[in-house]
């Protein structure tokens, strides 16, 4: 059976996640983080090198990074689900925004986010450059949101999933004020209601209440 080594909140909420849309059987081993440091425990490190979440082990397989996992399960047990195929009016936004969590919009919080902790001072051209890029990433997000649904088009798929960490469990290590962004907020709520999201937060997290606004 497939098991998913999930440490609190951390991206492998992501394959809780998918797992419960796709209605997959799986185990799921959860881990705490170090109360001081706030770094995973050493158990995660004797699966994989890393030592960091998501980790999945299926059979004699040991799997990390939350988008090669994706791509995995959805590859082996999906059957087409929450994916769109090259035939697809919406396939190449399906790709784009795929990636584009773990690609751009997450590199950009984790940068600003060390920067924040060197308290450097407000016109640090590092610092300007850093908060305008991390701007202009969610301005892209917040646009597509006003013209779609979901992100890859009118259809729920992968990407809000991927997309769905970085924009609300991720802010608890780089906050955001989404009070510019009404239609991602919107997207939040949509993304919130779905009953397999609920489930799998209960279930990998169940103390932490969702950033879904």
């Amino acid at each position: 059976m497939l098991t998913i080594h999930h440490l609190g909140k951390s991206q492998s909420e992501r394959i809780i996640w998918l797992c419960e849309e796709l209605g997959l059987p799986y185990e799921l081993k959860r881990y705490a983080r170090d109360a001081v440091t706030m770094l995973s425990p050493p158990e995660l490190k004797a699966l994989h090198p890393l030592g960091a979440a998501p980790v999945i082990t299926d059979g004699e397989l040991v799997l990390a990074e939350s988008g090669a996992i994706m791509d995995y399960i959805l590859a082996k047990h999906g059957g087409g689900r929450l994916t769109l195929g090259p035939n697809h009016p919406d396939f190449a936004h399906y790709l784009y925004w795929l990636h584009f969590a773990n690609g751009n919009l997450q590199p950009n919080m984790g940068r600003n986010m060390i920067l924040r902790r060197l308290k450097l001072p407000d016109d640090d051209p590092t610092l300007v450059a850093m908060k305008g890029r991390l701007s202009r990433a969610l301005d892209l997000v917040e646009n597509r949101l006003r013209e779609a649904v979901y992100l890859a088009g009118t259809e729920f798929t992968a990407a809000d999933i991927m997309m769905g960490f970085t924009l609300t469990t991720m802010r608890l290590f780089m906050p955001l004020d989404l009070g510019p962004y009404p239609h991602i907020r919107t997207y939040l709520r949509r993304i919130g209601d779905r009953a397999a999201y609920q489930r799998a937060m209960h279930k990998g997290d169940p103390d932490l209440v969702p950033l879904l606004s």
